[in-house]
């Protein structure tokens, strides 16, 4: 029987959609109830960028309410999952390169917590985050993603928290919840998907090349970077799934991706 985990890309949005109604997160909460239950889950936000890759090392890790000028209720949700010290340490061990950095005080970030607060809400699966490393190539997460793959084996969810299309700067913020994209926000994203579905890791990994809608599309790689991990843990027999792909605000796309 084959028990290896799926690995999914979540298009997170706003922190808002951890309390309020909306198209997006109830079809997070199917997705995680169409797969088997994860023992832990490792997660990669967009919102947690350090010098060298760490990971959260915390049994009890705190939320962080990374986000300013939202309503209270916001910095009021509790999501009180474990941490996994023992699932960091052994991630640092399967990391051969780079070197992966224990970090016992960091908390989860709202890439991790809204997200899973939709998805699990009962909070009663240990979570370990791993930052970004400012100092790697694109082919290094790459690379470094690809050695996190017998983790799937294990019943190991790995998760990568951001977005496809993600430019804050050129959302109109009067129309922020209505759900249109721009024309050169579509373009991208048609772009990013073929490859996307074609597998082609090489050519997303170098997106500056890939005209200016994409530049557009990614002005920084942070919120991409989650989904190249994802894509970089597919197997040739694994299948691939895409929902979501609504935007919202002209400019942030909510597309989701499972492998497996």
């Amino acid at each position: 029987m084959n028990t290896k985990m799926p690995a999914i890309f979540i298009g997170h949005g706003s922190p808002l959609l951890a309390i309020e109604e909306n198209p997006f997160t109830p079809k997070w909460y199917q997705a995680a109830q169409q797969m088997p239950k994860p023992k832990a889950i490792l997660v990669i936000s967009a919102h947690w960028i350090s010098e060298q890759v760490a990971e959260t090392a915390s049994p009890n890790p705190e939320l962080i309410y990374d986000f300013y000028g939202f309503p209270d209720t916001l910095y009021q949700v509790k999501y009180a999952a474990k941490g996994d010290p023992q699932l960091a340490l052994q991630v640092q061990q399967l990391v051969d390169n780079p070197e992966v950095r224990l970090d016992p005080q960091q908390g989860l970030d709202h890439g991790t917590w809204a997200v899973l607060a939709k998805m699990y809400p009962e909070a009663d699966i240990p979570i370990v985050q791993l930052s970004l490393g400012a100092e790697l190539s694109m082919q290094q997460h790459i690379d470094l993603a690809k050695q996190l793959k017998p983790l799937r084996e294990q019943g190991i969810l790995i998760l990568g928290s951001g977005n496809l299309v993600h430019n804050l700067r050129l959302m109109d913020w009067q129309r922020a919840d209505a759900l249109f994209g721009y024309d050169w926000a579509h373009s991208a994203q048609q772009t990013l998907l073929d490859l996307i579905r074609l597998g082609d890791l090489d050519s997303l990994a170098n997106y500056r090349t890939l005209g200016a809608d994409v530049q557009k599309a990614i002005p920084t790689a942070e919120h991409f970077l989650p989904l190249l991990y994802i894509l970089a843990l597919r197997d040739d027999d694994d299948s691939l799934d895409i929902f979501n792909t609504d935007f919202v605000g002209g400019s942030l796309d909510m597309t989701c991706v499972q492998v497996g």
